[in-house]
């Protein structure tokens, strides 16, 4: 166990080398600037100070080496806008990005599972057709235009919950006020996932149920609850764990549009706001978190394969 999680972290420290070189020079070399060398009162010895001031007139070989030596130091730049360090703001904005994104998590989890399983183990039926036109519609619905029609019925309409924001300003801590902020976006970011989980977890229950040795279990007099949830639904979260390690990432760095359009101050706004202004020490911080959270998980996901399936060998 020991030998295969070392391998698999010198396997991550190659492919967080890899992914940082590759993003370092896509952002350097994407067309314009970053938004303090747009100022057009600027004169040419100004720009030429601003730009030798950020590190901006080496090499991008030269200045990845300098990035990547102070990131092993634990030190990810500063801001070109504020100056602020890079950390800082980061950790700013998680803890927002993980209540969004955990909320989404378990919603998705509580609302796909269950609901793959009851069709699974209702085929062809009322219930199996009415799931699945859930999933397969979710899927096929952007999530800004899904939250775009949210927010103008519970907002504008039926003014019943907050369209922007995190809390309402000028007001204390409010669990009620909270949740009213964290419903609508929440909702908009586990749907893709909600929908994902029910399709995989439907398709692995029906394989599963086929397999002799379910035929077997109930041949035996067991409970259909213990053949159910004890033999066939743990062989049949193999590939719903896979997923669900995919997407765990997502939620994390994927949130752009979701935060975006209801103004949630996570990292995913926080990513837009930098890409646009060609922030690009915030943006290579954020891309090595949510890299190292994709390694991360996939290990994660690689140990729980050997806890759910014996069969399963980690070598």
């Amino acid at each position: 166990m020991s030998r295969y999680i070392l391998e698999r972290v010198v396997h991550a420290v190659i492919v967080l080398v890899i992914i940082s070189i590759v993003i370092f020079t896509l952002i350097h070399l994407a067309p314009g600037g970053p938004a303090a060398l747009t100022d057009p009162n600027l004169t040419p010895e100004d720009t030429a100070r601003i730009r030798h001031n950020l590190g901006l007139d080496q090499p991008i070989p030269i200045q990845y080496l300098r990035w990547m030596t102070r990131t092993i130091q634990g030190d990810l730049g500063r801001s070109f806008l504020d100056g602020q360090p890079v950390i800082q703001l980061i950790l700013s904005r998680l803890p927002a990005t993980l209540l969004l994104s955990l909320t989404a998590l378990l919603l998705a989890l509580i609302g796909g599972i269950p609901s793959g399983i009851i069709s699974a183990l209702k085929p062809y039926s009322i219930i199996d057709n009415l799931v699945s036109v859930v999933a397969f519609t979710s899927v096929s619905i952007p999530s800004f235009w899904f939250g775009i029609v949210l927010i103008l019925i519970f907002s504008v309409k039926l003014r019943l919950l907050p369209s922007a924001g995190m809390y309402t300003v000028g007001h204390d801590f409010s669990l009620l006020d909270r949740l009213a902020h964290l419903a609508m976006p929440a909702l908009v970011l586990a749907l893709f996932l909600m929908a994902m989980l029910i399709r995989y977890t439907r398709t692995s229950m029906r394989e599963v149920l086929s397999e002799p040795y379910i035929t077997t279990a109930r041949a035996k007099g067991l409970p259909e609850r213990i053949v159910i949830y004890r033999h066939a639904f743990r062989t049949a979260l193999l590939p719903v764990v896979t997923l669900v390690g995919l997407l765990v990432p997502s939620l994390i760095g994927g949130s752009a549009i979701v935060e975006t359009i209801f103004a949630w101050p996570g990292m995913g706004r926080l990513a837009v706001d930098a890409a646009l202004s060609r922030n690009y020490p915030v943006v290579m911080g954020i891309t090595v978190l949510v890299s190292v959270v994709v390694v991360l998980t996939n290990l994660i996901v690689d140990l729980l394969y050997s806890y759910l399936d014996p069969r399963v060998k980690l070598s």
